[in-house]
């Protein structure tokens, strides 16, 4: 009987169809010359053996399988050598990034080595990835320590708490209750970094975020149902604490890290300056026509500079949110600051939130909370439902997230007015309505960058033959719906403005629909940047000749 092949060997002719084809032929040609050598030793004389093709076919037979089973096992070491070889090569490299490596750790720096199986250990400990809750969020440890937005972050609540406390000491009455709402926006942007980038500042972050909200609780019982003995005390010692708790938290963002320092030009960029102009433009007729064109030109500026920071905070986060995507939409978002990698993705963090708290802060304290609330609303509404939830999920994002867009026009009403009326949810509607046949223009010219990013945008989902009826139909309903707000008061220089200008709109539509290519796409995508940003100083001039 032929001994059998070893364990290796088996294994190997497992896997290998083609050898196990090369051994069925084998054996069928050793059958073969077994019956014909059977044949001719029985003419000659010879008697068959026990395995029935005789002694010298069975020697010839053991012979094939040994030589077969020697090249395979030649075969074999060769495979081992090879990826034995590549194996201390990866681990040769892994060990050069360990030793070049440090991980920021409890503020500390800890070098990094290789574990069993290539495993990264950090501090003696295997590293875990972090829980993230978008896909594009930096990790929670990045190796780089709090940058100078975040530093002025800290610093900025620490002062607001100290305000507080001073000025509850001093009892000021409505000034300390402002002071400390005021501290509030930097503290929670200080927590929402340390939980996405810096989380060896989180304890005492979210420790001094209590402490005053705790303050904030006790002075509104105190101010409900009149001072007890132990209530002032108490609401000061509290105070105290939370003054304590976000000085050392201001202390912890300016220890020394690695410098990286980012070109202005780059902080400039992450606000979307572009984007943000016109959102101003909106902003600000806004104001003028709630004013009924007689506005405070000092509180006018003061709006606009808190609604840039709203929403240069937003874009700043977007890029953050979405740096993933940038690099695979073309050379337009792929040189953009975080997705070309010119700046760590918690600086970008500390930056966006940083102009988000100075935001509230600013439009609270000098124009009123309304105005305030609804700057922190688009702000939300643009990074969370849009970027965070929409944006990859839905065609329908650009048609929802365009609320984020029309927040604007309602910011300049609350600050001229300190109120909302129906004409301020018109101008809301005018720039809602606005926003998907303005985006869907855009979308026909990036439909290949937003299918390789794997966007749901409609023309990638829907196909550019109903993108185009859809923005037909929306451009009609747009210029019907500009028409609407002459029946409450404005006059006739919006009126023509809005019969001309949306005149022009449903023409560029219709010829893109009869012609659907990219120059009118790119025609009609231009020209709704000039018609809403025409029709908005419409309405305020038109209020200011009132």
């Amino acid at each position: 009987m032929a001994p059998s092949p070893s364990a290796p060997v088996a294994r190997l002719r497992d896997r290998d169809p083609d050898l196990r084809r090369r051994e069925r032929r084998g054996a069928q040609s050793r059958s073969s010359d077994g019956r014909h050598g059977l044949a001719a030793r029985r003419r000659s004389g010879l008697r068959p053996g026990p395995g029935g093709g005789g002694v010298a076919v069975r020697a010839v037979r053991v012979a094939r399988v040994r030589a077969h089973g020697r090249r395979l096992r030649q075969r074999l070491r060769r495979v081992d050598g090879t990826l034995r070889a590549d194996r201390i090569r990866d681990d040769a490299l892994a060990r050069e990034r360990a030793r070049a490596v440090a991980a920021r750790v409890g503020g500390r720096l800890v070098p990094t080595r290789v574990g069993r199986g290539g495993q990264l250990l950090v501090g003696g400990a295997r590293s875990r990835p972090d829980r993230r809750v978008h896909p594009a969020l930096p990790r929670g440890v990045n190796g780089l320590g709090p940058g100078p937005w975040l530093r002025l972050t800290a610093v900025a609540g620490a002062l607001a708490t100290g305000a507080a406390v001073v000025s509850g000491v001093l009892r000021l009455g409505a000034g300390h209750e402002a002071l400390a709402a005021l501290a509030l926006p930097p503290l929670v942007a200080l927590v929402v970094t340390a939980r996405l980038a810096h989380r060896r500042l989180l304890p005492v972050a979210a420790t001094a975020l209590a402490l005053l909200l705790v303050e904030i609780g006790v002075g509104g019982v105190v101010g409900l149902f009149g001072a007890a003995d132990w209530a002032v005390p108490v609401h000061l010692a509290v105070a105290a604490l939370a003054f304590a708790a976000t000085l050392v938290a201001a202390a912890g963002t300016l220890r020394r890290s690695a410098p990286r320092r980012s070109a202005a030009r780059d902080y400039v960029t992450l606000t979307k300056p572009r984007i943000m102009s016109l959102l101003l433009l909106t902003g600000g007729c806004g104001y003028v026509v709630g004013a009924r064109g007689d506005p405070a030109l000092g509180r006018l500026a003061l709006t606009l500079l808190g609604l840039a920071l709203a929403c240069g905070g937003a874009s700043a986060l977007n890029h953050v949110l979405d740096r993933d995507v940038d690099r695979l939409m073309g050379a337009r978002t792929r040189a953009r600051p975080v997705a070309a990698q010119r700046m760590p993705p918690s600086r970008a963090l500390e930056f966006g939130l940083a102009l988000s708290a100075a935001s509230f802060v600013l439009l609270a304290g000098v124009v009123n909370l309304l105005t305030a609330a609804l700057a922190l609303v688009g702000n939300l509404f643009y990074v969370v439902v849009y970027t965070g939830l929409l944006k990859r999920r839905t065609p329908q994002n650009i048609v929802i997230g365009g609320a984020a867009g029309a927040v604007p026009p309602l910011v300049g009403w609350a600050a001229a007015t300190g109120r909302l009326t129906l004409a301020a949810f018109l101008l809301f509607a005018i720039v809602f309505l606005w926003t998907p046949p303005h985006f869907w223009a855009l979308a026909l010219l990036l439909k290949e960058h937003y299918a390789a990013a794997k966007i749901p945008m409609l023309p990638v989902v829907a196909g550019d033959a109903e993108t185009v009826r859809r923005i037909v139909r929306y451009s009609v309903l747009l210029v019907a719906f500009t028409l609407v707000p002459v029946g409450l008061g404005f006059g006739p220089l919006y009126l023509g403005a809005a019969a001309l200008l949306g005149g022009v709109f449903v023409a560029l539509a219709l010829r893109l629909r009869a012609r659907p290519a990219a120059r009118p796409a790119a025609l009609l995508f231009h020209y709704s940047l000039l018609y809403l940003a025409l029709l908005f100083a419409a309405a305020a001039l038109d209020s200011v000749l009132a």
